[in-house]
């Protein structure tokens, strides 16, 4: 069955894109996966296609019409359509590759990419639109944010990587970050590979990338749930903890 993505956009000539390329390209042109763009600018209103207002209350900026976004996303998915109905906004709820796993797994998405100061909050509400942040930053738009999330999407499609394994050993599956990686020549610039990545032997192979995985995470991203420590098992019990200034024994 063909993932099927829709995006709603003021520059639907954005895309494919970069998703026209490598992996991604190629499963489009098998047809794994398709894209639908709806301009946002057609479902605009009067002679000029205004898609927005002045902010209510003031400030600076323009905010997009809850009347026009309603409307759009009606010609790109009808009310059943079971796809989630995505913003990207930066005070969405941060992208992980959980929620990655989730949507690669169903029919497809449908993807508004909001512009200006952001979209009128009726038409959030109203349209059950889930924000999603692809990080701690302000973009111009959604659609680079939307291409984002695409590929992160579209490379767990089933045959889009040749390697199954591909998807599974890499940063953030389990928690942690992904382990260094080595190829040829064997010694460069001074720099050797790892003995143990030569040794053949699997099991040795597996722990030290573990080791290096849980290390990274650590001096990288200690707020990953992979670099906390093992809680301890049953009958183990915890660590007294040290005697504070004003506890007595």
């Amino acid at each position: 069955m063909t993932w099927q993505a829709a995006l709603v956009t003021l520059f639907p000539g954005m895309f494919p894109g970069p998703l026209g390329f490598s992996l991604a390209g190629d499963a489009l042109a098998r047809g794994t996966w398709s894209l639908a763009t709806t301009d946002l600018r057609e479902h605009g209103i009067g002679r000029h296609r205004k898609v927005d207002g002045a902010p209510a209350g003031g400030g600076a900026g323009l905010v997009m019409r809850p009347d026009v976004v309603a409307s759009a996303l009606a010609a790109a998915a009808p009310p059943d359509d079971p796809r989630p109905r995505l913003l990207m906004s930066p005070r969405g709820a941060p992208l992980t590759q959980a929620r990655v796993r989730d949507l690669a797994a169903g029919p497809g998405i449908v993807i508004l990419c909001g512009r200006f100061e952001g979209v009128d909050e009726r038409a959030v509400a109203g349209c059950g639109l889930e924000e999603v942040s692809v990080g701690d930053y302000v973009l111009s738009g959604g659609e680079i944010a939307a291409l984002a999330l695409l590929d992160a999407c579209i490379r767990l499609l089933p045959g889009v990587m040749g390697a199954e394994a591909s998807g599974v050993e890499e940063s953030f599956e389990g928690g942690l970050l992904e382990y260094p990686h080595y190829t040829q020549p064997r010694l460069w610039e001074g720099r050797d590979t790892p003995d143990v990545l030569l040794s053949g032997n699997h099991a040795a192979v597996a722990r030290w990338r573990r080791e290096q995985a849980l290390r990274l995470t650590r001096e990288r991203r200690p707020d990953l749930p992979g670099a906390a420590p093992p809680e301890p098992g049953p009958g183990k019990p915890r660590a007294r903890r040290r005697a504070c200034e004003g506890d007595r024994d």
